[in-house]
């Protein structure tokens, strides 16, 4: 690790100065850390804000680059307003990042400031991720995927750092939680930001709401499965998800797995 992290402060010291996409999850937190040790101010953050970005990410992500004490900036990001986005087909993630580096090679001109990077792990091979060829068409880098770091790399690397999301659970848009070709609107992605602040209120920590119309389907880390089938925290959310517009609330019996919506392409 200790070479990889050298690797990563090469790359990103020859970079001389970045826009980092700032989510506040473990990578993006993780590399704008680093970068801001390199480059000092001339690293930036900058968060897109979305009907898809959960507010309480939003609040964490300040205080996490306040606490690194690095630039931060968020600007308005309209993917909604993107045809190939709100239709939600397969390529949804593609559209997304082009609508987020394009935000930030703006402020990036505006600023003089030379790339725009991103968090992309070598981990993040192994999955189906259209926004990775965004981010190759834009010339967007990614650093810890060239220093060949992996997600539990930059877990223990961030633990040793002293940044608290070394143990953050994994995140990802809220978009992510329609099937493909279901419409990604407003009013639904409200709702499942609501259903799982209700799961996250209630003490759970590794979970996605799933929407199916209808249909709540909940997944959840199998080392909470037992806190979930829990008689009173099941009325409990049995009764507030419903409150918020699901006739039926399941939980998937395979648990939380990332990216489980591309298990239909897979197939």
């Amino acid at each position: 690790m200790e070479e990889k992290l050298q690797r990563l402060k090469k790359i990103i010291s020859d970079l001389e100065s970045v826009i980092v996409a700032f989510s506040g999850g473990v990578d993006s937190t993780f590399l704008l850390k680093v970068a801001y040790d390199v480059l000092g101010e001339n690293s930036i953050a900058l968060t897109a804000v979305s009907p898809s970005y959960p507010a309480f990410e939003l609040q964490e992500a300040r205080e996490l680059a306040k606490n690194i004490g690095v630039r931060h900036m968020t600007e308005n990001s309209h993917e909604l307003d993107i045809p190939g986005y709100a239709e939600n087909s397969p390529r949804r993630c593609f559209f997304c990042k082009t609508e987020l580096f394009d935000i930030c090679f703006a402020k990036a001109n505006e600023l003089g400031i030379k790339n725009v990077i991103y968090g992309a792990t070598l981990s993040d091979l192994g999955d189906f991720r259209p926004g990775m060829d965004a981010a190759k068409e834009m010339g967007v880098r990614a650093p810890l995927l060239e220093a060949g770091l992996t997600k539990e790399e930059i877990r223990g690397l961030s633990r040793r750092m002293g940044l608290s999301t070394w143990d953050k659970p994994q995140t990802a848009c809220l978009s992510s939680r329609i099937p493909y070709g279901v419409k990604v609107t407003e009013d639904k992605l409200r709702t499942i930001a609501l259903s799982e602040l209700v799961l996250r209120q209630l003490g759970l920590r590794q979970f996605r709401v799933r929407y199916h119309e209808k249909i709540a389907r909940i997944e959840i880390d199998e080392s909470e499965f037992e806190k979930l089938l829990s008689r009173n925290l099941r009325e409990i959310i049995s009764k507030r998800l419903k409150e918020l517009g699901f006739t039926y609330i399941t939980i998937d019996i395979e648990g939380y797995r990332s990216g489980s919506m591309n298990e239909l392409l897979i197939k």
